[in-house]
């Protein structure tokens, strides 16, 4: 699936994409865990959505949204909480945006295009934000799109907390995600 009206492309990740995936991952740290890149293929394999977004006249990535769906094997404790909250999701593992392309429509591309692949899987997309160090900017976004709070769980001993968040997927969504601001 390609998504584009003048913003940026938004399509599969491909292997070929993996590293530079795994470059933004990694400069976007405490905001996404760590990953190895074994781990992020690993993940990818398996994700319910996989994808990039890509300046429409560069082609550079800009940002990537990998997601799962409940039956993922996946060790992440705020994934484990979803499992146990809902029988039936779609978990966005994580968001990465460029420093560059922040605020130029990117994240709401990458989410429209996961509401669009997804919206007939499943009732609900999850996420979890941290609330410690605090990400005001990935909240008030979120929000925006019209995810609310539904826990809050501390992880990595304490040192973390995260606002766990969920949006009730209802039919035109993906069109709803523009429209919010």
């Amino acid at each position: 699936m390609s998504v584009s009206d003048s913003g940026p492309s938004v399509g599969p990740a491909t292997d070929d994409d993996l590293e530079h995936i795994l470059t933004l991952n990694e400069g976007a740290v405490p905001h996404v865990n760590s990953i190895p890149l074994e781990e992020l293929a690993r993940l990818g394999g398996q994700a319910a959505f996989f994808g990039v977004a890509r300046s429409p006249d560069s082609q550079q990535i800009d940002g990537f949204l990998l997601a799962l769906n409940q039956a993922a094997e996946y060790d992440s404790l705020n994934f484990r909480w979803h499992q146990r909250q809902f029988d039936t999701f779609v978990y966005i593992d994580r968001i990465v945006v460029t420093p560059a392309s922040r605020r130029s429509g990117v994240g709401r591309a990458l989410y429209q295009a996961l509401i669009r692949a997804v919206e007939d899987l499943t009732p609900r997309l999850t996420c979890e934000v941290n609330v410690k160090p605090p990400n005001p900017r990935s909240i008030a976004f979120h929000q925006s799109l019209g995810f609310r709070e539904v826990g809050q769980q501390d992880t990595e001993g304490g040192n973390k907390r995260v606002s766990l968040m969920a949006l009730e997927l209802t039919p035109g969504s993906a069109q709803s995600t523009t429209s919010r601001r």
